[in-house]
């Protein structure tokens, strides 16, 4: 095995550390979290994800949960059950292993959706909501995966689809091998492997201009419907362009609508009616079809840019009504292939290739923000800003890994690596929704936080969009920079706290205590103190102590029935939980200014 799987196993396993102190089962949690959330991030499951720790046993079964994703539509279901070692050392994990990871959690869906799991709960159990939830939505459901991600090496990476309630089931494995991919090369495209002869029966009929010295070659073809009903059926939301993460449910939308009606009724007009799709890869090999003329035999790296809501409802139409003849769909697309060897530039030309080819779905700005002036300006302050201790700083990753490429390119020997790490270790990197996190947490607004990191974003750019007529807001300066650093900070460690205390939900409690901190101290909180000492003191800790968990029963108090992770998202939540009396604060909290 590599050096650099070996280094990242050592680097995750110091980031889950980091953020805990706790054993198992706390470790496992925020490992979960760590992947739960890349995975979301790569556009490879839905957002919020909910990492949750629940084992138990009816009968002679037993059952095991880490976490838990679905869509927004609730159409779609991920479930995720972990097999953590805390192994600081490249190590196998048997086939066996993770089969019976799979057979647990097949087993707490099944009894999900045959409605016997609730009933054998505590109805004030975090898992009651969920099993009820999954019980109500499971005939409406049109995918669920199971994945086991561990911090070990698997050899299968997938296992045979499984038939559970009359619902197809698919089971794969995230294991430090197959994350380590994603995260050093920075786009789950990298696995994909397009092979047209085996999907569509020949190469695809194209016309292919080479782009000479340029950026890119071009090549406009025709896909097959049952194709591309095939791929996405195979390689789901990893086929769609991760930093668009397009939507993929397609109820009730216009333009998703006038898809179904038209694979319905005109398949053979398609091509004629749809505006196509957008793909790029890194590489493609070509052939000569039977009467000589150019052909796509395959695509490595292929992802669709624009297009996701054509490929979802391809997929979903033929999935609804077995009926529709996909055999006379064919779908019109570019195809862009990708030469240029700097990751950071190829980011960069992927989102304007996103940007302006996205018509039919808008595109939101937002999430192709890298190079506002906001995150430019933040990314160099970070780098001029030195902590209190003369030495070390943060790290802003404005571009998708370019943490891990200042270690390429700055750690060249073991020694100058070291003293990076120490200098800028992982606890100190921000990403850009890490940031909105923070930021909109300390505004009051924790639901908007629990509606998940990409819409949390969302929100957090819409407040520098000026109206018309108005003066874009003023660049943060230095003490802007350190002030978030320090709600950071803060919330972090009533994150912490959250993990080894709550059984689930711990996201959404660590965002409405950071919210109630900011509201019943207000300026008086002194931000510059946790930049100076870059931590909070034990008093304030243990103050967090007592609110997080009056906050975690206000939150199960007034939800209703209804699943916390879902009730926390809505404003009535905020108002509700954020309005009651909470215990009065400890006499001599340092962070505390005194009232003039």
């Amino acid at each position: 095995m590599s050096v650099e799987l070996l280094d990242f196993l050592r680097e995750t396993q110091a980031q889950v550390r980091e953020q805990l102190n706790g054993g198992a089962p706390f470790a496992e949690m925020v490992f979960s979290e760590v992947v739960m959330q890349h995975m979301a991030e790569a556009g490879m499951t839905f957002e919020p994800v909910e990492v949750c720790h629940f084992q138990g046993k009816i009968g002679n079964a037993i059952f095991r949960l880490s976490g838990y994703a679905m869509s927004e539509d609730a159409d779609q279901l991920d479930l995720f059950v972990s097999l953590y070692a805390g192994t600081d050392d490249l190590v196998p994990v048997p086939d066996a292993e993770t089969r019976m990871a799979v057979e647990q959690c097949l087993r707490f869906l099944t009894l999900c959706a045959e409605g016997k799991m609730a009933p054998k709960l505590d109805p004030s159990s975090d898992v009651h909501s969920l099993a009820l939830n999954i019980n109500a939505i499971y005939n409406g459901l049109e995918q669920i995966r199971i994945y086991v991600i561990t911090d070990r090496i698997a050899k299968a990476k997938n296992f045979k689809t499984r038939d559970i309630s009359g619902k197809t089931v698919k089971l794969e494995v995230m294991d430090i091998e197959r994350l380590h991919r994603h995260t050093s090369e920075g786009k789950p495209r990298d696995e994909l492997v397009v092979d047209f002869s085996e999907v569509s029966g020949s190469a695809l009929p194209c016309v292919y201009i080479p782009g000479g010295e340029g950026e890119y070659d071009y090549a406009l073809t025709a896909i097959p419907g049952e194709a591309l009903r095939f791929m996405y059926e195979k390689y789901g939301q990893r086929l769609l362009e991760a930093n668009v993460r397009s939507f993929l449910s397609v109820k009730g939308k216009g333009v998703n609508a006038g898809i179904q009606a038209t694979l319905k009724s005109s398949p053979e007009l398609f091509m004629a009616y749809n505006n196509g799709l957008v793909l790029v890869a890194d590489e493609a090999r070509t052939a000569h079809l039977a009467d000589g003329s150019p052909g796509i035999l395959w695509l490595k790296g292929m992802q669709i840019v624009n297009g996701g809501q054509t490929t979802a409802s391809i997929y979903f139409a033929k999935k609804r009504f077995s009926e529709t003849d996909l055999s006379r769909v064919r779908v019109p697309a570019k195809v862009i292939i990708l030469k240029e060897n700097d990751p950071a530039r190829e980011e960069a030309l992927i989102s304007d290739i996103s940007r302006y080819a996205n018509s039919q779905n808008s595109v939101k700005q937002s999430d192709l923000s890298a190079n506002k002036p906001f995150h430019v300006e933040i990314e160099r302050l970070a780098d001029g800003v030195v902590c209190p201790d003369g030495i070390g700083r943060w790290f802003y990753e404005r571009a998708t890994g370019s943490y891990n490429t200042l270690l390429a390119r700055q750690g060249t020997t073991q020694a100058k690596l070291k003293a990076l790490k120490d200098a800028i270790p992982p606890s100190r990197k921000l990403t850009k929704t890490d940031l909105a996190k923070y930021v909109i947490a300390w505004d009051g607004l924790p639901e908007v936080v629990s509606l998940g990191s990409q819409k949390c974003f969302d929100r957090f750019m819409s407040t520098m969009t000026p109206g018309d007529g108005e003066l874009p807001p003023p660049l943060p300066d230095v003490q802007d920079f350190k002030s978030m650093v320090a709600k950071g900070i803060l919330f972090k460690s009533v994150q912490k706290f959250a993990r080894q205390t709550f059984q689930a939900f711990q996201a959404n409690v660590a965002a409405y205590t950071v919210s109630m901190i900011a509201v019943k101290f207000g300026d008086r909180f002194d931000l510059g103190r946790v930049w100076e000492r870059q931590g909070i003191s034990p008093e304030l800790l243990a103050q967090i102590a007592v609110w997080a968990k009056e906050v975690n029963e206000a939150l199960h108090q007034t939800t209703g029935g209804r699943m916390i992770s879902e009730w926390a998202k809505k404003p009535e939540c905020r108002e509700a939980v954020l309005g009651r009396k909470y215990s009065d604060p400890v006499l001599g909290i340092p962070e505390l200014r005194l009232a003039s």
